[in-house]
């Protein structure tokens, strides 16, 4: 078995790279940057060089993408571009070779605008049967994606599985007041609540949507770490999100004091990852549990395959104000 990873010169997929030649599988590896584990150069929009890729392999695992980060400093041309017309592109090639199975990897930012409560209403409990409102180019094009890879198992037996994956990138947070007063790994810790998932646990789900993809055919799972939450706490998530967080896990604010560490005074949204875990069989590993017990233990929460892959950035250049530019949308 032999698979394409697009995107192995970024975060996901290094990873991913890094995970099968641990393992000893075979792969190929395209991305528009040269890297250690990116066996060729080129754009996933160059039909030429996609056709020949796929015509070599089992499986696509589609991560390359243009980001968030990104929608500050490219044109909307360039999003559509590289995340419809290069998946577009990816998903024909597969349908000619007649493929076995497409990963695709999204995005929890699809979501969008549904995201965030008002202030007088609980947390938002999120499951892939929720509508997103997409409030920026980056969310519109990856759900434009979404359906393509639903189109094209409809409508050409394509098996195809979209994991919609939470945050895992090792930069610092975009938000300048979260910079400002929380730690970078306070906030990173906190997260694992809600909305973060370790790197290790999202190659381990991709690895194992190949294994269900032609049982499968079409699904949507949402890639984050067990949320501790129930739908009863949701309110009093969105105005005391310590009390909630102290009823589960009593000594999370000594164990939290004992890093100069808070908590977020509330929880805006909650990610559901349940379908992941019954129809993948995923076992994520990293959770808030996990990170308390790794402070009790003074060993850091971070996975080794994170550690290894470290901050690559979203651009050759560096910023003054915040890891990238953000536009107020």
């Amino acid at each position: 078995m032999k698979i394409l990873i697009t995107g192995t010169s970024g975060h996901l997929g290094e990873a991913i790279a890094r995970q099968l030649k641990a393992n000893h599988r075979d792969y190929i590896g395209l991305d528009l940057n040269p890297s250690e584990f990116t066996t060729h150069t080129g754009s996933i929009t160059n039909t030429a060089l996609v056709n020949s890729l796929v015509n070599q392999v089992d499986f696509i695992i589609h991560t390359a993408t243009l980001h968030k980060p990104h929608v500050g400093t490219h044109a909307s041309q360039d999003f559509i571009d590289t995340n419809i017309t290069g998946t577009l592109t990816l998903l024909e090639a597969a349908r000619k070779a007649n493929i076995k199975g497409f990963i695709y990897t999204s995005t929890t930012s699809t979501f969008g605008d549904t995201l965030t409560p008002k202030p007088n209403e609980p947390a938002i409990w999120i499951t892939e049967k929720t509508i997103g409102l997409p409030k920026n180019i980056y969310g519109v094009t990856k759900s434009a994606a979404e359906d393509l890879c639903q189109i094209f198992c409809r409508n050409h037996k394509l098996p195809c599985l979209v994991l919609k994956t939470s945050r895992f990138f090792p930069e610092e947070d975009d938000k300048k007041s979260i910079r400002e007063n929380y730690q970078d790994l306070n906030i990173k810790a906190t997260e694992y609540l809600y909305r973060r998932v370790d790197v290790e646990d999202v190659v381990t789900a991709h690895l194992l949507a190949i294994d269900k993809v032609q049982e499968i055919g079409f699904g949507k799972y949402i890639i984050s770490s067990t949320s501790p939450f129930e739908q009863q706490h949701l309110t009093e998530l969105h105005t005391d999100a310590s009390a909630v967080v102290e009823k589960i896990f009593p000594d999370f604010r000594t164990l939290f004091a004992k890093k100069g560490w808070t908590m977020l005074p509330k929880i805006d949204r909650v990610y559901v990852n349940e379908k992941a875990r019954c129809e993948l069989g995923w076992k994520p590993k990293y959770d808030f549990g996990y990170v308390l017990d790794c402070i009790a233990a003074g060993k850091d929460f971070r996975s080794q395959l994170s550690l290894d892959v470290g901050i690559k950035g979203y651009h050759a250049e560096t910023f003054t104000e915040g890891p990238y530019p953000v536009l107020d949308i």
